[in-house]
């Protein structure tokens, strides 16, 4: 048995799409697909011949449109998983903190990580943590819309740090270049929160972030709230 994994990326919206799969089985999920790359995912999807048993989404993003239902569509027999807090009607499966998927002998932890918003989800795959926008690679997610909340950001990321040292980071987006961290390097280098930074510290690092809002929150928001099954205009 061995682990089939396929970081896949999204230029415009700077956006990681995870593909895991079950050599054996070919059991598989995919964690935060988009739109604009789904052909991309269905062909790789098919071309290894796997079975997409869950479509995962850290959480419901403001900066693109998932292709949740349009993979679904696809692959009939796959379920739509999402934190339970998160406000959508399509989810096939709405996931409680530690609760497990299996996929072939693989199994999937969830993990409840709000902050960057109130429905965000981590999902831990043997010693990987897929973080969304909550624990980004030296840096994590604003909190100034969707039910953000930097004090709880702060929460959350502390109980991704309880993870071993040598768990890898894998986040939703990454804006430099780079493509995977790990508990220990942001512990000691996350310019937000490593080097031991305290709750008070943390939050005012964050309320001083200056950045416009994602141009396609007004259509992103609402149409993954359907899961992607349609976009609605502003």
């Amino acid at each position: 048995m061995s682990l089939i994994f396929k970081p896949l990326f999204e230029k415009e919206s700077s956006t990681y799409t995870y593909l895991l799969a079950d050599s054996n089985t070919k059991e598989a999920i995919i964690i935060d697909a988009v739109d604009e790359t789904q052909q991309r995912d269905i062909g790789l999807i098919e071309e290894l011949g796997l079975n997409l048993k869950y479509i995962i989404e850290t959480h419901v993003h403001a900066d693109h449109i998932t292709s949740s239902c349009p993979l679904k569509q696809k692959f009939v027999n796959a379920q739509i998983v999402l934190g339970e807090t998160n406000p959508v009607a399509c989810a096939d499966v709405l996931i409680k903190d530690q609760e497990v998927l299996e996929f072939g002998d693989y199994q999937m932890t969830a993990m409840t990580t709000p902050g960057h918003t109130d429905g965000c989800m981590s999902y831990v795959v043997d010693d990987k943590v897929f973080t969304g926008d909550a624990l980004l690679i030296r840096s994590c997610g604003r909190c100034d819309f969707q039910g953000g909340s930097a004090d709880k950001l702060f929460d959350s990321i502390q109980k991704i740090f309880t993870l071993p040292d040598e768990t890898y980071v894998y986040p939703a987006h990454d804006y430099g270049g780079r493509t995977v961290s790990s508990i220990w390097e942001e512990k000691a280098f996350n310019e937000m929160i490593g080097g031991g930074v305290g709750k008070a510290e943390f939050i005012r690092r964050v309320d001083a972030m200056e950045l416009s809002l994602p141009a396609k929150i007004h259509v992103a928001v609402p149409a993954n709230q359907v899961c992607g099954s349609k976009i609605i205009s502003e």
